[in-house]
């Protein structure tokens, strides 16, 4: 393995069976073999057997960070669990250099009847740390965790993220050379993610290297060097971390185009019909530009129109803009016409997300219309939008 490499995967595979009698029948055959020196047949798939992780190969230098994401089921934390020792491969080699933190499932290696304090000792334990390095780290760990209060209280008692803020503490103080972290960061709120990013960071400048698996795309873009993709037990690999959260996002928009692209038009005495679009691949500073023809067998005066934008590393309204904000008046006559909406200079950094519109009737009384879809929006240096954008609209005959 070349020195300036933390972790090395080459052609790594892991199969499961799908029944559990016949996965018990498989180990008691692959058992039998090895006692009396035959090879097991980890190169076939035997019935109800199937590639959980399928030929998996790359390098993370020392002091990177890789990404791994994927859908759920697609081997992400088979993989993980692979690098970290806890399963081996079926077939191929892993190769680790240095000291591996992990921090894979919610409590783990946590006895429920210890209270914090000695779990901290037993956790550190594991992770191959001294009594003496956990007396010198005991009160920073503490600090991290805040726990302070349930120190001495048994973990059974602890909520997920307590589990999750002691088992982290543990882990970074602990000062691996290699640092495993699975989704469970997603149990923490916003203020411990962004106290466990801040501690990753300053773990990296000392030359840790991370392998994170999550569905926070903002999290994924923002520290990772390069990302791999997991489908289907099979790996790519995006240097460009923009690409792979690109590809990533389109394997949702094609299995369910219904969820992704709606058009509802929910009036009694309105119907709006096919939306015309403008551009949906924007460039920092364009306009998207919308035209929704409709006809309607009653006037509707002052009707309320929203447009939020969503993008797709956060789950937050990143810019919404309304009629209301701008103090313009919107009217819909009985008859056939057209509102041309224009959202003016959308800057959000390179992402996928979405855009939506709502129209509803005067006071809000009934909802109109609501339609949402998927936008690209271009890499740009700094996302320099304001909360409320430029709005435009206009209805014609």
């Amino acid at each position: 393995m070349d020195e300036r490499l933390a972790i090395s995967l080459e052609g790594v595979c892991k199969k499961y069976c799908k029944s559990l009698r016949r996965s018990m029948l498989y180990g008691l055959e692959d058992f039998g073999r090895n006692a009396v020196g035959l090879r097991t047949r980890s190169e076939q798939l035997r019935p109800d057997e199937f590639w959980a992780v399928d030929d998996v190969s790359f390098d993370v230098e020392r002091g990177g960070s890789v990404g791994l994401i994927g859908p759920n089921g697609s081997g992400k934390t088979t993989l993980l669990k692979m690098i970290n020792g806890i399963f081996w491969p079926d077939r191929g080699k892993v190769s680790i250099r240095g000291k591996v933190g992990a921090l894979i499932a919610v409590g783990a290696g946590f006895h429920p009847l210890l209270t914090g304090r000695e779990n901290i000792y037993i956790n550190g334990a594991i992770l191959g740390m001294s009594k003496t390095e956990v007396d010198r780290q005991f009160d920073a760990i503490v600090d991290f965790a805040d726990i302070g209060e349930f120190l001495d209280t048994p973990v059974k008692h602890y909520s997920s993220g307590m589990f999750v803020r002691l088992g982290f503490g543990v882990a970074v103080h602990a000062e691996p050379d290699v640092m495993l972290v699975d989704e469970v960061l997603a149990v923490g709120d916003h203020g411990f993610q962004v106290k466990c990013f801040k501690k990753m960071g300053e773990l990296r400048e000392r030359g840790t290297t991370f392998v994170i698996v999550s569905h926070n795309m903002h999290a994924i873009a923002s520290f990772c060097d390069w990302v791999a993709l997991l489908n289907h037990g099979k790996f790519e690999r995006y240097d460009n971390a923009y690409e792979g959260l690109k590809q990533y996002a389109k394997l949702f928009a094609s299995s369910d185009d219904a969820a992704i692209e709606r058009l509802v038009s929910a009036g009694k005495y309105i119907e709006f019909r096919d939306v015309e679009l403008g551009n949906r691949e924007l460039s920092p500073g364009q306009d998207f530009t919308a035209t929704l023809p409709f006809h309607a067998t009653r006037d509707y005066e002052d009707a309320e129109l929203d447009v939020a934008i969503f993008d797709a590393r956060d789950p937050g309204v990143h810019y919404q803009a309304t009629n209301r904000a701008y103090g313009k008046k919107l009217d819909f006559a009985r008859g056939d016409g057209k509102l041309v909406i224009r959202v003016k200079d959308i800057r959000i950094a390179a992402s996928f997300g979405r855009i939506v519109f709502a129209i509803w009737s005067k006071n809000r009384t009934e909802q109109l219309f609501w339609w949402r879809i998927p936008l690209e929006f271009q890499p740009v240096e700094a996302a320099t939008g304001k909360n409320f954008l430029p709005l435009e609209f206009e209805v014609v005959a």
